[in-house]
């Protein structure tokens, strides 16, 4: 998966994340489970299909595991993370007119591109 469809699966998270939060604050909703459709979509699309042989042995599953789903897990921490200090950094600009809805629709639009 390229990286600008990560960040796009990542601000698709925080977006109904969010999008939740507000529900349950104005009790529309119930619970505190975020977003756990997206991030279980986000996974599904992005971490590598593992087959193992009948015979294969824990350290053949763990190389397996460690070589195919590592650079597959850093590269979603790494759009997490992108998000994050974006976020953040309009939060510490005091960006009081842009909502974080804006700056995450403005982050995915940036790397549609």
């Amino acid at each position: 998966m390229e990286q600008r469809e990560v960040l796009q699966g990542v601000v698709a998270v925080l977006t109904e994340a969010l999008e939740r939060r507000r529900l349950v604050r104005e009790g529309k909703e119930q619970g505190d489970e975020p977003a756990s459709g997206m991030i279980s979509s986000l996974l599904m699309d992005l971490m590598p299909k593992l087959a193992f042989a009948p015979d294969a042995t824990v350290r053949d599953v763990t190389m397996a595991v460690k070589r195919e789903w590592s650079p597959a897990i850093e590269q979603m921490a790494a759009a997490f993370a992108l998000a994050f200090v974006t976020l953040a950094e309009a939060h510490d600009d005091g960006a009081a007119d842009v909502s974080t809805a804006d700056i995450l629709r403005a982050l995915a639009l940036h790397f549609e591109e």
